[in-house]
């Protein structure tokens, strides 16, 4: 089962949902770990936590792979990376979304906060595809941690980025630039928060070699977060 490890202050429920629902549409059952709620094959469970003990975290990965899913979209906490709650699992990808004040009762300072955010790209395997948001002033300085880096961005450079964007209070249509070729993106997510959470999916997704049309049907079938 691939789990993608997905780590940052904001973005990372709606990103999860994104990649979990583009690996169904590929016919690969996802379940979910995260803020909302943990998802096993048909079964919705009330999240106690965004990333669990660790027991937890591996009774409820074998739940999954007894129920047949053949990837996960965790959400991974700062807390759960200090804690090691994560610690000596393989994750087929990393993807950092941001880093914003969060969470300075528990990190002494902004510096141990990313740290913490850190460890995941650390855990990486080489050739884990590792997803860095490079329009965030902490992105670039990933790259180098751990795993294969793949960025993307809307402002500068990188391996995925976006085409002209069109907002409206009807959602977001655009193309995104990757790789292996350009898809189209219409989704009933609003606003350009959004579009960086639909860029770190397709990035994943991509990176783990889903077909596009899986992706393009897997961004339209979310029509919103809980």
């Amino acid at each position: 089962m691939q789990v993608i490890g997905i780590t940052g202050t904001n973005g990372k429920t709606t990103t999860a949902y994104l990649i979990a629902s583009m690996f169904d549409a590929a016919g690969i059952p996802c379940g979910m770990l995260g803020t909302v709620a943990y998802r096993i094959g048909d079964q919705v469970r009330e999240a106690t936590r965004t990333t669990p003990e660790a027991p937890d975290v591996q009774g409820l990965l074998r739940e999954m792979v007894d129920h047949g899913s053949g990837a996960c979209a965790m959400e991974v906490s700062s807390h759960a990376l200090s804690l090691r709650r994560v610690d000596d699992m393989t994750f087929a990808a990393g993807v950092f979304t941001n880093l914003t004040r969060d969470h300075l009762d528990f990190h002494a300072d902004m510096e141990s906060y990313f740290q913490a955010k850190r460890r995941l790209f650390e855990m990486l395997p080489d050739d884990a595809p590792s997803l860095l948001n490079v329009d965030d002033p902490r992105g670039p300085s990933l790259a180098g941690v751990g795993g294969r880096p793949v960025t993307y961005a809307i402002n500068h450079p990188a391996d995925i980025t976006p085409g002209p964007l069109s907002f409206s209070l009807d959602g977001l249509d655009f193309d995104v630039r990757t790789p292996h070729g350009t898809l189209h993106v219409r989704s009933k997510l609003v606003g350009r928060p959004n579009v960086y959470n639909i860029l770190a999916a397709v990035s994943a997704s991509t990176a783990l070699g889903l077909p596009f049309d899986a992706i393009e049907r897997g961004l339209k079938a979310i029509d919103g977060v809980p």
